[in-house]
């Protein structure tokens, strides 16, 4: 996985760039969706101010920010500015510090991104793309087992290397049923919204920048999958952000036709939360791996999304 090498080369660089942006633009298609539905209540003038200044909001605040502040979480002797800096630092110690508390930012990060793709696959309404997906959506009532018992495989073998990492595991689970909580809540709100049960435009505003910040985690955290070096993530997401924005204003009601896309986003979540906790647990896993499977997974997704309107 690339790390801080001063001596990557050109082609893995765009290619973890090209499989950060695909990952966020497919991943966010859900918050471009309540996006585009949410605005079609609102006055043009609101439409705009959303459109332009939350995309500075969502691209520099919320996706610029996030990825700093989990490294000064995971190196907390950095302090807030020192994480900021550390990030654009050439400094063999600095990268030094930051890749050896890695396990516990990929730790973490696997953990929600795993429990968030078995949330989607026992609980969530989908269309099914592969066989097998719809028996185990009538088995709903397993997930918590099964994420129960995955969790307690994970942090049993996390204690046996440093328990430190046990902790960062449990951080992760934590994080995805906070975010989920508040996904759940914002599903009810953006019905009351459509409805206009509120009139208030600014209250409109600040639900989809809440919103929009509680589905960047999500591509934040995948992004760690890639690589550790955060401009890399901030390039690669920013790219994706904006793309989103723009399918929000264009096309959201061709985009919704391609109806397996989610099924792609989710289950490069699956593998992508693999490769961050089997790289925690000290596995070599190779930079073009992420990116390239990644690609294929949307990929093949897109393809039968397409194949299935030349059916209809």
């Amino acid at each position: 996985m690339l790390l801080y090498n001063t001596h990557v080369d050109i082609f893995s660089i765009i290619l973890i760039i090209l499989g950060l942006t695909l990952f966020e633009t497919v991943s966010s298609l859900d918050n471009a969706v309540i996006n585009a539905q949410v605005l079609s209540t609102m006055s043009k003038r609101a439409r705009q101010w959303f459109l332009v200044y939350g995309l500075l909001i969502a691209v520099f605040l919320v996706r610029g920010l996030l990825p700093f502040l989990i490294v000064w979480i995971t190196n907390p002797t950095l302090g807030p500015l020192g994480a900021m800096t550390a990030t654009f630092s050439a400094d063999p110690r600095v990268q030094r510090s930051i890749e050896a508390s890695s396990p516990i930012l990929l730790i973490g990060g696997g953990t929600f991104l795993i429990f968030l793709f078995f949330h989607w696959l026992f609980l969530e309404q989908k269309n099914f793309g592969l066989w097998g997906e719809r028996f185990i959506q009538t088995q709903g009532v397993w997930f918590y087992a099964v994420v129960s018992v995955l969790l307690t495989g994970i942090v049993w073998g996390a204690l046996n290397m440093h328990p430190v990492m046990a902790f960062g595991a449990v951080v992760g689970s934590t994080a995805f049923f906070i975010t989920h909580g508040f996904k759940e809540n914002a599903e009810k709100t953006e019905k009351g919204l459509i409805r206009g049960n509120f009139n208030s435009e600014i209250s409109k505003l600040f639900y989809l920048e809440v919103i929009d910040a509680t589905f960047s985690i999500d591509g934040v955290l995948g992004a760690f999958a890639f690589t550790l070096a955060v401009p890399l993530i901030l390039i690669g997401n920013g790219i994706g952000a904006i793309i989103v924005r723009e399918v929000t204003i264009r096309s959201i009601a061709t985009i919704k036709q391609y109806k397996y896309l989610k099924n792609g986003a989710m289950y490069s979540i699956f593998f992508l939360g693999w490769v961050m906790l089997l790289d925690s647990f000290g596995f070599h896993i190779p930079q073009w791996l992420t990116p390239v499977l990644t690609i294929i997974i949307i990929g093949y997704f897109f393809f039968k999304s397409k194949a299935s309107l030349r059916v209809v």
